[in-house]
């Protein structure tokens, strides 16, 4: 599966919000190596993207 370059493009939100989601959450999929990084070809970054796009996977700013 390819990264959602369009969504990226269009995003307006606070970029670095985003590249902390997606690297947290990349981290998590490598760790984990379940079936859906499998299926994805071991990709992380661009899976983790489309899941913070597609609000499978949220996140939240600590304080």
């Amino acid at each position: 599966m390819i990264m959602p370059l369009e969504q990226l493009i269009e995003y307006d939100g606070n970029a670095y919000e985003l590249t902390v989601a997606v690297t947290h959450r990349a981290y998590q999929l490598a760790v984990i190596r379940g079936p859906e990084v499998d299926k994805n070809n071991g990709k992380v970054v661009s899976l983790s993207t489309r899941q913070v796009f597609s609000k499978t996977v949220e996140y939240r700013l600590l304080d």
